[in-house]
């Protein structure tokens, strides 16, 4: 196998004209650079260089030789520079699972400040509740905290968000009005339910639900809170969800309000999940310091020693 620095070596002497030069170049003493070339043609068994004088000068092997080499320490210095942008993360890939109410939310400005400074990394965005956990590949993943929540092994863990429910009704709705309401006010009406997967914010609203005495009247069943909402809209019911998640509807103010509400039983925790042996990438630091930022601006983040984060408590 051809040694890299020998290589190198090889290529300086030619360029600078002598083994003196070169040495003078590279910062070694000429009787290293004599040495390493004396290594390259014992490893090649060519004759690279003969005796002109005091110097030496190259064969036409050397010459030809040269210009593959060329490429070859070409290629190494771009496999360099890639190994240090892999370490650095800035190339390679991401990969990013988010509960779907983030990534109408967060992730935009989450995957723009991303590209703008790491131009060659890719990023995998996947829906957090089509895999509900359980996909292996995963480098961060931000999900509602939750007692039933799989574990993920060798993960650093870290509270975002503890945010309320609210619910949301047509504007000409008695609750309309009001700021905030009690879970049990929601008993005697017509629900729409929103949960597709039967995921952990529906478990918890129906644990609050459960502890206020009452089981939800779903009337209507729609897979996602877009269609929920509309639902409101329409005024055939009301819906429950988590504030984050009515903000990512975008819904119209002149047809439906939201209305918080009470108790610390219908509470969701949004958390973050990376891979320890990534909490040194430049990368994936940023990414987190913009999902806390993010956090900051839309909620009441967690106290300590409060949220219990699947088997994990902060």
């Amino acid at each position: 196998m051809i040694d890299l620095t020998r290589l190198r070596t090889f290529r300086a002497v030619l360029a600078a004209g002598s083994v003196h030069a070169a040495a003078v170049n590279l910062g070694y003493t000429p009787s290293a650079v004599s040495q390493q070339l004396q290594a390259l043609q014992k490893d090649t068994g060519l004759e690279l260089f003969i005796r002109n004088g005091r110097g030496l000068a190259p064969t036409g092997v050397a010459r030809r030789f040269a210009e593959e080499a060329d490429r070859l320490l070409g290629q190494a210095t771009r496999l360099e520079e890639l190994a240090v942008d892999l370490r650095e993360g800035r190339t390679g890939s991401l990969v990013i699972s988010h509960i779907a109410s983030v990534g109408v939310t967060w992730m935009p400005a989450v995957v723009a400040a991303i590209s703008a400074e790491f131009h060659d990394l890719r990023l995998d965005l996947r829906l957090w509740e089509a895999a509900q956990g359980r996909d292996e590949d995963v480098d961060v993943e931000i999900c509602v905290a939750h007692r039933d929540l799989p574990d993920r092994p060798g993960f650093d863990v870290e509270p975002l968000l503890t945010e309320p429910y609210v619910a949301v009704v047509p504007v000409g709705h008695p609750l309309a009005g009001r700021r905030e309401a009690a879970l049990e006010e929601l008993a005697g009406w017509r629900w729409v339910d929103n949960d597709l997967t039967r995921g952990t914010c529906r478990q918890i609203l129906l644990e609050a639900c459960a502890a206020a005495g009452f089981t939800p009247g779903f009337q209507y069943e729609t897979q996602d809170y877009g269609s929920a909402v509309a639902l409101v809209a329409a005024g055939v019911g009301i819906t429950v969800m988590p504030r984050l998640s009515f903000s990512s509807v975008r819904a119209d103010p002149a047809q439906v309000t939201a209305v918080e509400l009470s108790g610390a039983a219908l509470r969701r925790t949004i958390m973050v999940r990376s891979r320890g042996s990534l909490c040194e990438s430049p990368a994936v630091r940023r990414v987190l310091e913009m999902l806390r930022g993010l956090a900051d601006d839309g909620g009441v983040t967690a106290p300590a020693g409060d949220v219990t984060l699947g088997s994990q408590s902060f």
